[in-house]
């Protein structure tokens, strides 16, 4: 079941709604109780699965962490 964003047209309060059944319906506003709402497009993160990947390609998260770790980014190769 998703969770959509939606913005009054009315008073410009913005509000998130589960939605189930019918994702077309309009949806009042908590605030003011007005029907005319409009659905926002929402930002879509992002799941990493596996291990991160470092600046050179190599699995240190970063150039930082391949510097503590006294090698230097790229296995020693240094950047």
């Amino acid at each position: 079941m998703p969770i959509f964003e939606y913005k009054c047209t009315k008073c410009g309060n913005q509000f998130e709604e589960l939605v189930t059944g019918d994702r077309n319906k309009t949806i009042p506003c908590p605030s003011c109780k007005s029907m005319e709402t409009e659905k926002l497009m929402s930002a879509v993160g992002s799941i990493s699965m596996g291990k991160s990947m470092g600046p050179c390609g190599t699995s240190c998260a970063s150039a930082t962490s391949c510097a503590a770790s006294g090698g230097g980014c790229c296995g020693g190769h240094g950047h």
